[in-house]
């Protein structure tokens, strides 16, 4: 007997569409500029999840989208500028999971808002000529993205603000940030077994939607980079940061 639109929207938790839309929206972001699906997906979804499980969810798909975009064209990653970043993203990572199931959770949720507001400004007003930076940044990136990566969901603004500033072409820049994305989430991935946010049920049972969703806005991607520049959606999603990340902070504050 078919099921009436009652019954079907009462076995579909509203937070779960929520997550899915999150899910495409983030991977829209990352298909088109190779990192930030996190700084759409974590905040937005902690508005309907707690977010540990938010951070686990997510990383699922931030995973497998990441070996999807990670390997489109390693031959032109600079190896060099990947390896400099490896330790300390380790370094980081083991800091920034010590710190996730230490924090309170309002601590977390105001730490979360004020990193993502931050990030949105620094995104809406950088406007100036790239120069190059020495190459001891990248221990300092590393460190940083991998304390972001396992606290907030996204290690990528470092490693991008790092790499933006080394002169490399954009298929080499491209390439760089897609192995120094995937090393930090893979890394995130097991550091979230280890100390068990990642063994919950019900984040396996949400991944089953989100990750399809999340392919899905990485193929819409691939379509929208024609019509759209890059920094037109930055911009954009700056904007929506902004939003985001001060809605977060007054809540936390509440």
């Amino acid at each position: 007997m078919a099921l009436d639109p009652g019954e079907i929207a009462a076995l579909v938790p509203m937070e779960l569409v929520a997550l899915v839309v999150a899910a495409f929206a983030g991977s829209v972001v990352f298909g088109i500029t190779g990192f930030g699906a996190a700084l759409v997906t974590v905040p937005f979804a902690t508005h309907f999840v707690p977010l540990p499980f938010a951070l686990a969810l997510f990383v699922l798909m931030d995973l497998t989208n990441a070996f999807r975009i990670g390997f489109e064209n390693p031959k032109h990653a600079v190896k060099s500028e990947w390896t400099r970043l490896v330790p300390t993203i380790l370094v980081g990572t083991v800091a920034g999971v010590t710190l996730l199931v230490n924090l309170p959770r309002q601590a977390a949720t105001l730490s979360l808002g004020i990193f993502v507001f931050l990030f949105a400004l620094y995104s809406l007003f950088n406007r100036a000529q790239s120069r190059i930076v020495s190459t001891r940044w990248a221990y300092l990136a590393g460190f940083a993205g991998g304390i972001t990566s396992t606290l907030f969901g996204a290690g990528g603004p470092p490693y991008a603000m790092y790499l933006s500033h080394r002169g490399l072409a954009k298929e080499q820049y491209r390439a760089t940030m897609g192995f120094a994305t995937l090393t930090s989430i893979s890394l995130r991935t097991i550091a979230f077994l280890a100390t068990g946010i990642l063994l919950d049920l019900k984040v396996w049972t949400y991944a089953v939607a989100i990750i399809p969703a999340g392919l899905a806005g990485l193929w819409a991607a691939g379509h929208l980079f024609r019509r759209i520049s890059r920094d037109t959606l930055m911009r954009a999603v700056a904007l929506m940061l902004l939003a985001s990340g001060a809605s977060l902070i007054v809540r936390a504050m509440s």
